[in-house]
């Protein structure tokens, strides 16, 4: 059996989906559904059951488990980075994915979590995954410090060769809807041209950086869940790993990707950045990928443009635009 927390969610049900691609539907979610619209992001899934995380985390934390475990994929987090209660994200983003590692080491268990490049907090230390740099980071928000305390518990107790965590960088894609104000600028630059016929963009705040010329690592969920596929399939495959592209791109290049795959010229207006955002706003990020090439990791990452058109035009624009959709599927 493969446990994905957050199975629900956005990352969460892509792999699920890619699961059922691979053949496999031997597959418990867990999640937190509540009066959110995440329940559809299962309809066109294939899984045998659904837990409620604290259902699971108190099954975890008893030892009471009535099923075999193959492997734990942990992508159940809170991904807000604005969120601001501490004790709740060190508690959910902390202590429950400590809490399922030190189950699934103890078994033999396959154990991948989702980390976040938020750890790197404003760039000036760099963008690389190597071990031995990761003490140094210094996150800027509390969302990316609570994925920060983590990876260093992991460091602490030696796990690093026995797991494989996941920095995420700007990820985008389908089954991403109801993320709120969480969701890409992808989502939500095609809605903005639906509704107005142009995009806003924060004007920089940095001589160095242009409006619109603040740049990130965007990657598209369907390149992400290829390579987290791998890291399931090689479990010797250990460590905490970047998950980007390489290649940093800026948010005018992303706004004009999406304008170009509807079709039309692009309409970009720069607003005022607010002021709690400027202390903890990211001007560039970029992952450094060799670990996990070096590692063999095969997965050939689609351009931006590339990616942004299949987004827009499968799915965005489809009137079921969840994967697993036969009408939406573009692979």
């Amino acid at each position: 059996m493969i446990i994905v927390t957050g199975g629900a969610g956005f990352i969460g049900s892509a792999f699920v989906w890619k699961l059922n691609q691979e053949g496999i539907d031997d597959i418990i979610i867990v999640d937190r559904l509540g009066t959110t619209d995440k329940w559809k992001n299962l309809v066109n899934l294939r899984f045998v059951n659904y837990l409620h995380k604290d259902d699971f985390r108190e099954m975890i934390y008893h030892d009471t488990v009535r099923f075999d475990i193959d492997a734990i994929i942990h992508m159940g987090a809170c991904s807000s980075t604005t969120e601001r209660d501490a004790d709740y994200l060190w508690d959910n983003n902390n202590n429950y994915t400590g809490l399922l590692a030190e189950w699934a080491i103890d078994r033999g268990v396959r154990f991948i979590y989702a980390s976040s490049a938020a750890t790197y907090g404003d760039g000036r230390l760099g963008f690389s995954d190597d071990h031995e740099k990761i003490h140094s980071l210094k996150p800027i928000n509390m969302y990316g410090y609570s994925k920060q305390i983590f990876d260093l518990r992991a460091l602490r107790h030696g796990w690093e060769n026995k797991i494989a965590g996941i920095k995420f960088f700007n990820v985008f894609g389908p089954n991403e809807y109801h993320k709120g104000e969480m969701t890409s600028v992808v989502f939500k630059s095609f809605h903005q041209i639906c509704r107005t016929g142009s995009v806003k963009l924060f004007k920089s705040c940095l001589p160095e950086y242009a409006d619109g010329g603040q740049m990130r690592d965007f990657v598209y969920v369907k390149d992400c869940v290829e390579a987290m596929w791998w890291l399931f399939k090689n479990e010797d495959a250990n460590g905490i790993f970047n998950l980007g592209t390489g290649r940093a791109r800026t948010w005018n290049d992303l706004i004009r990707a999406v304008f170009d795959a509807m079709g039309l010229a692009p309409e970009i207006e720069y607003v005022e950045m607010p002021e709690a955002l400027r202390n903890q706003y990211q001007y560039f990020t970029e992952a450094q990928m060799g670990k996990l090439g070096d590692f063999g990791c095969p997965v050939d990452f689609s351009p931006l443009e590339d990616s942004v058109r299949d987004y827009v035009q499968n799915y965005l624009r489809a009137a079921d635009s969840h994967l697993g959709n036969e009408a939406g599927r573009s692979v």
